[in-house]
């Protein structure tokens, strides 16, 4: 997991990775999604420690933008189609390499991306594609906590996560 100690930013794909992958419609037509308020300690760690939080989604969702501001992210970009040619743009325009970039994501849409990154994990329910392609794959589901538990991982592994937790929180 030493590769997680270079990153200077962290994608993280929305559905199927913060969330469940269900979507939810009200009678006037609003999309809801529900958040893991586990995932908040994971984002919270990984800015302590410098890395940069990129959330990047196909969709585009009120809520999504609602929750990430809640979750202080540094960017977030909705209604990316094709994540691969924006990923390989934003890596240019922050001039950054492989290793500089960790990726978390579910999906085939997040397939081809993913590969750009130097760090690449996925929630347990991911498909069998971005499993195999996995540095970690969670032992969660996506929207059960799946992000907080990967961060996680990587910064224990890093001997990293109590000193974060001491200096967010106050204590173990």
């Amino acid at each position: 997991m030493s590769q997680f100690s270079e990153l200077s930013y962290l994608v993280i794909d929305v559905d199927g990775t913060l969330t469940d992958a269900g979507i939810y419609y009200d009678e006037h037509g609003n999309e809801l999604k529900k958040f893991c308020t586990k995932d908040a300690a994971g984002f919270f760690a990984a800015k302590a420690i410098g890395i940069k939080t990129v959330v990047l989604t196909g969709r585009e969702c009120a809520a999504t933008a609602r929750r990430m501001s809640d979750l202080k992210v540094d960017h977030i970009f909705q209604n990316v189609k094709d994540k691969q040619s924006f990923l390989l743009s934003f890596m240019e325009d922050n001039q950054l390499s492989k290793e500089q970039l960790g990726y978390i994501g579910d999906d085939l849409n997040d397939l081809l991306p993913m590969q750009l990154a130097g760090f690449m994990a996925c929630p347990a329910d991911s498909c069998e594609e971005i499993k195999r392609i996995a540095d970690y794959v969670s032992t969660v589901n996506g929207g059960h906590g799946a992000v907080r538990e990967i961060i996680e991982h990587a910064l224990r592994a890093s001997g990293d996560w109590d000193s974060l937790v001491e200096k967010i929180y106050g204590g173990v």
